[in-house]
């Protein structure tokens, strides 16, 4: 009779797994369906959500489970449970950073800090797209192609390079020797080829007309470092295009250094991103 009763239980474990899993599959798969129809928000906010949506149905479903399995095996669970409380049980497991990370997520979904997709770098460290924003946890897809996990309680600093515009400055060390008035003006030539041939990637503002074009911003440094005379461009783009632009932008701006024998020292193009203020 015991054995039985033990075997009833363990294919109850299984139809109730089954049900579970069965049904948080089919709720993903009618969300993405859901999303992949309607077009009322943005795609990046859509992505975010789903990726959310999974996360809680995931966890819904496996903490319901648990709590399943256990009130088969202890009489009256509903009694132990309903006198301890879910708080004393919650922390009796030790759950204090499980509670910290999703406090942790729920915030940065909130702030609306990232989306999915995203291209930021965490903590200063690590810098990726992001995969996937759950309750729990974050996970970045690095340029090698590695997956990287973090706890949500574990983000202290995101640089977002995803937010609306972001700003190319490209810093170029001229050669002493070089005639300054000379780099102006070949630093100003590109400057107009750039505007024309990003055109489409450039920022506008709600006149349709550019933000921030590509620009010299003037001489930054008289002596950069001991090496020579520091020139910076810069220009405003939009967001999903910075990538692409930044290495136009340096391509195109060493091969203009190239073609008018501009004298420059070796290692002396420094490229440094930053967001429009």
């Amino acid at each position: 009779m015991v054995e039985a009763l033990k075997e009833w239980k363990v294919v109850e474990m299984v139809v109730v797994g089954l049900i579970l899993w069965a049904s948080v599959f089919i709720i993903n798969k009618l969300v993405h369906k859901f999303f992949v129809r309607t077009d009322f928000i943005a795609e990046r906010n859509e992505k975010t959500i789903e990726s959310l949506i999974r996360s809680v149905t995931r966890y819904t479903a496996t903490f319901g489970f648990v709590l399943y399995v256990i009130s088969l095996f202890i009489d009256d669970f509903g009694k132990i449970l309903a006198g301890a409380g879910i708080a004393g049980i919650v922390i009796g497991f030790g759950a204090q950073s499980l509670i910290k990370d999703i406090l942790a997520g729920i915030f940065l979904i909130y702030e609306r800090q990232l989306h999915q997709g995203d291209v930021v770098t965490v903590n200063n460290t690590f810098t990726g797209a992001v995969e996937e924003l759950g309750l729990r946890s974050l996970k970045i897809r690095e340029w090698s192609g590695k997956l990287l996990t973090i706890s949500n309680g574990e983000v202290r600093q995101i640089q977002n390079y995803n937010i609306q515009f972001m700003r190319i400055t490209e810093r170029v060390v001229i050669s002493f020797k070089e005639n300054p008035e000379r780099v102006y003006q070949i630093l100003e030539d590109l400057c107009e080829e750039l505007n024309e041939e990003l055109k489409a990637s450039l920022k506008n503002d709600h006149l349709g007309q550019p933000t921030e074009p590509f620009q010299v911003h003037g001489i930054t440094s008289m002596n950069s470092v001991n090496r020579g005379i520091e020139f910076t461009i810069k220009g405003v783009v939009k967001d999903d295009d910075y990538f692409e632009s930044s290495l136009f932008a340096r391509r195109k701006l060493a091969q203009k250094l190239y073609e008018n024998d501009v004298q420059m020292l070796e290692e002396a193009v420094r490229i440094m991103p930053q967001k429009k203020n």
